[in-house]
């Protein structure tokens, strides 16, 4: 068996040693991580009172510009230059670097103001680990040979994905040269995207290594670190290509008789980068998720082709962060869904993927059980095949690793290639496109779908997990950062989330009716009121067949007047308490879905989420026959929530030498702030 010996970290680093693995059990990947106060931080997210909001006597009207420079003023505060992600989120620099401790103060300062709403250090997130090892030759998490195969080859028999819909792929870019990517303009997947890596500190491009900053051209230039670097705060490694890796497991083009398949033949791939050399901040990582999900962000020309599938395979320790909760509440009430990796550290889910209204991946064994690296909690929305290794010593393949496409330079592109038998693909990274792969494939065949409708139905899609085996120990729920799991474990639905990820199950959850309402503004006690369930919709191709009403709770006289089997119900108020009364509707392929209703004697109420409108079957923007470089504009993005509608119910790191990562904290550099990384 191999070993790894784990170098001890300088300052406040954290690392775990690397266990010997084998049949029943995983190593535990170092990551390159800053933990606690031993990084400067050298500028900060200021989220700011919206305008209108009212502040004392006063109403606040000024721009966001206007505000953060009166807030300077206000606080005579050590800050510098600032810069928008919106108007009511400002990033600003720090006048000299601050460790954690000596910053707190000015936090307070700042939060206690009564035009701030939340203020926060601009930390760096890495990459969750790169990949470095053999490869299996077969596509086995694509496939229904292993207990946590993802079943895609059978769901391709219902649908291969709809070109009117985008998967983002926030990471370190693409190579757009890669045959089985290529840009769309020569009928390949990727669209144009955009490079959302800002300039350092003191104006140089060390972390963006192209030369300049934010910029049209998403293209991956390399990640590598040199020796020299290693003591800016990040060790040594050759470039990760993790964003091409990640690409092509959502997208490779499929049926092109060369190379991988992609989780998805049709939906284009929207490559935003954010990551460069030593991860990437917080404020460029929020600012690509706008974009990518269509929303506005200062200073860069409008997304053209919004995703409706955001995929981020990076992440840091620690709870999510005022500024990504906001900027994942923009997006899914946009109707965009966020698909985050868990994290390689064996502990807690990493962040963003611990924020509300994240689809967050869990990595799994082939045959079901935890990968000894990956995170888990009870926050987890799904498992998914998370590749390793079993056998182990010199020389011996990968078997069960996650193909995909990279390049083979160590520092520059050279030659275009796959992951193979022995540089193989394995980590949480990975877990999560194939989860954001599952998620097109459902909106391509059920639009209207939400946010949190899609996450459920992930979820109601999913294969249970297998039974322990005897010899194997139950996952349980991190109690804090330093409870590792670094063995495989046995996942439950407690920790790793519903199940293991399917599509075949979640396209069936997918094509299921939406069942909504519309409600009326009020009502009174003992007199009749209608609602109308003829708002409720069918999933792509199909139609709705019928309608029906039930009562769940009575009050007191609250009763159905009639139409129980009709679209529009008539029933009466109660005079007192609650009537609950429960929709079904039912497409013409027998698919079911419900909502509940609740009227009490002067308002009427559902707990269930909303509906949406929009098209079940997502409108195709094609590539345009001139030759451009991009296909022609789909329609108008999906807009948010109908008010009047209730809707139904219903980084890669390697698996024995996982990752080596030599975390050298040395000084206190103004380049060693805290970025993401890849998971």
């Amino acid at each position: 068996m191999r070993s790894l010996s784990v170098f001890l970290s300088l300052l406040a680093f954290w690392c775990v040693p690397v266990a010997a693995a084998g049949p029943s059990q995983e190593s535990n990947p170092v990551v390159r991580e800053p933990r606690g106060a031993a990084e400067p931080i050298t500028r900060l997210i200021v989220g700011l009172r919206a305008a209108g909001t009212d502040v004392g006597q006063a109403t606040v009207v000024a721009s966001g510009a206007q505000r953060m420079a009166a807030l300077v003023e206000r606080t005579r505060s050590p800050l510098g230059k600032s810069f928008e992600i919106a108007s009511d989120m400002q990033v600003v620099e720090l006048q000299a670097p601050l460790l954690e401790d000596a910053l707190q103060p000015l936090l307070r300062t700042l939060r206690e103001d009564p035009l701030v709403a939340y203020a926060e250090p601009d930390r760096r997130r890495y990459r969750h680990a790169t990949p470095n090892d053999p490869l299996f030759t077969g596509q086995w998490y694509l496939q229904s040979s292993q207990p946590a195969a993802t079943a895609a080859t059978s769901a391709w028999d219902s649908s291969r994905g709809s070109n009117g819909v985008a998967v983002a792929v926030l990471d370190t870019g693409v190579r757009f040269d890669h045959p089985d990517l290529s840009r769309a303009s020569v009928a390949g997947r990727l669209l144009p995207g955009y490079d959302f890596v800002s300039g350092d500190t003191g104006g140089s491009f060390k972390t963006a290594n192209d030369g300049d900053g934010r910029d049209a051209d998403p293209t991956d230039p390399g990640d590598w670190v040199s020796a020299a670097e290693a003591t800016d705060g990040c060790g040594q490694d050759d470039s990760s290509w993790h964003g091409t890796r990640v690409a092509g497991i959502i997208g490779a083009r499929t049926d092109n008789a060369i190379g991988i398949a992609g989780l998805t033949w049709r939906p284009w791939i929207l490559p935003v980068r954010v990551l460069g050399k030593c991860g990437g901040f917080d404020s460029d990582i929020i600012a690509g998720m706008r974009w990518a999900a269509g929303l506005t962000v200062s200073g860069v020309p409008a997304n053209p082709y919004p995703a409706r599938v955001v995929n981020l395979s990076l992440g840091s320790g620690g709870a999510c962060s005022a500024a990504y909760q906001a900027a994942i509440n923009d997006l899914t009430a946009r109707g965009a869904v966020v698909v985050a990796s868990a994290g390689n550290e064996s502990g807690l889910v990493a962040s963003p993927a611990n924020c509300v209204g994240v689809v967050s991946v869990v990595a799994l064994r082939h045959v079901g059980t935890k990968v000894g690296f990956s995170n888990l909690g009870a926050i987890s929305t799904v498992g998914a095949p998370g590749g390793n290794c079993v056998n182990v010593g010199a020389g011996q393949p990968c078997l069960f690793s996650i193909d995909t496409t990279t390049n083979a330079g160590r520092t520059v592109a050279t030659s275009d290639t796959y992951t193979d038998q022995f540089n193989f693909n394995v980590g949480t990274s990975f877990s999560a496109p194939i989860v954001a792969g599952i998620t097109a494939l459902m909106l391509s065949v059920n639009g209207r779908l939400t946010s949190a409708q899609v996450t459920a139905r992930l979820r109601e899609g999913a294969a249970p997990y297998p039974s322990p085996p005897a010899d194997i120990p139950l996952c349980r729920q991190p109690s804090g950062p330093n409870d590792v799991q670094s063995s495989e474990c046995a996942c439950s639905s407690a920790v790793c989330g519903a199940g293991m990820a399917n599509a075949t199950g979640a396209l069936v959850a997918a094509r299921r009716p939406i069942a909504a309402v519309a409600l009326p503004g009020s009502v009174t006690a003992g007199q009749n009121f209608t609602l109308q369930g003829g708002v409720s919709a069918a999933s792509c191709g199909r139609s709705l067949g019928s309608h029906a009403w039930s009562v769940l709770q009575t009050g007191t006289g609250g009763a159905i007047v009639s139409g129980a089997n009709a679209a529009i119900v008539t029933a009466v108020a109660p005079t007192a308490g609650t009537l609950r009364l429960r929709l079904v509707v039912t497409d013409d392929a027998g698919a079911i879905d419900s909502a509940e209703v609740q009227i009490t004697p002067t308002a009427v109420t559902s707990a269930a989420p909303n509906a949406t409108s929009g098209e079940a079957c997502p409108v195709a923007f094609e590539v345009s026959g001139s030759g451009g470089d991009v296909p022609t504009p789909p329609p108008a993005p999906v807009p948010v929530s109908a008010p009047a509608m209730s809707g139904g119910g219903g980084g890669g790191v390697p698996d024995v030498i996982m990752l080596m990562w030599l975390a050298l904290w040395m000084g206190l550099r103004s380049l060693a702030r805290d970025k993401w990384r890849t998971i």
